[in-house]
């Protein structure tokens, strides 16, 4: 009976007190929870769904809020990674929406994020470009930056290619050197050239930098994109991309 009475305190929200001793009676009577699953579980299970439910709407929404807050702000005081004049940029230099992606060859993410990129050149064209930063992870990913970079310093667009299949083909990239080295080859890059630069000071302070931006705009997982100064962590579809290119162009 005292036990029914707290509990009935508890629904009812009494006080505090009142939620200790009913957690203190079931440490002490777990067989109270057992028998009440058991007299009805298909209710007990529907319960903690719809709780998880209704737990995960909560988070997505407070999820939802916090991104606007973020884009609002960044809309008014926009990042700004440094993009060196010697970098390869994918696009239109001179095209007024600049993306800078920090990414990983060999994360699954990061190859979603290709394609979406690929959409976002089809559907906008000259209006935008593509700066490809690194933050690797992975076994191989660090290697693969190195020959991409190194690819660059030859001719953007074959390292631009570079990319294309590597993430077209990212299984293979458990090949390791060799597989990089042959799709080095397969772009048409001086080979000899790339070996001597893929470990120069040059490539390594590039990466090295490279992780340091991403670290300083709280970026800590890949893919991450900086759109005209404003942050997108993770392969968000086209449509999320299309939110911020839009607005920015209608400035």
């Amino acid at each position: 009976m005292k036990l029914k009475i707290v509990l009935l305190a508890l629904l009812l929200g009494v006080t505090t007190s009142c939620s200790k001793m009913v957690e203190d009676a079931i440490k002490n009577n777990p067989e109270i929870v057992f028998k009440a699953i058991e007299s009805k579980p298909k209710e007990f299970f529907e319960t903690i769904q719809k709780a998880q439910m209704e737990a995960q709407k909560v988070a997505q929404e407070q999820a939802s809020k916090e991104m606007e807050k973020q884009l609002e702000g960044e809309f008014k005081n926009p990042k700004k990674p440094v993009i060196e004049p010697d970098r390869a940029v994918f696009g239109n230099k001179n095209a007024p929406i600049t993306i800078v992606e920090y990414s990983d060859f060999q994360c699954p993410y990061c190859a979603r994020a290709a394609n979406t990129m690929n959409e976002v050149f089809a559907k906008y064209g000259d209006k935008v470009n593509l700066v490809y930063k690194h933050l690797p992870f992975k076994r191989f990913a660090e290697p693969a930056a190195r020959y991409y970079e190194a690819i660059a310093m030859q001719d953007a667009g074959k390292a631009k290619k570079f990319h294309d299949i590597l993430y077209a083909n990212q299984p293979k990239i458990n090949g390791g050197e060799d597989y990089l080295k042959s799709v080095a080859k397969e772009v048409g890059a001086n080979l000899a050239k790339v070996e001597k630069d893929k470990n120069s000071d040059t490539v390594t302070k590039r990466i090295n930098a490279d992780r340091a931006e991403a670290e300083k705009f709280q970026i800590s997982g890949t893919p991450g994109f900086i759109v005209n100064g404003v942050t997108v962590k993770g392969a968000y579809p086209l449509d999320h991309f299309v939110k911020i290119i839009d607005r920015h162009l209608k400035k």
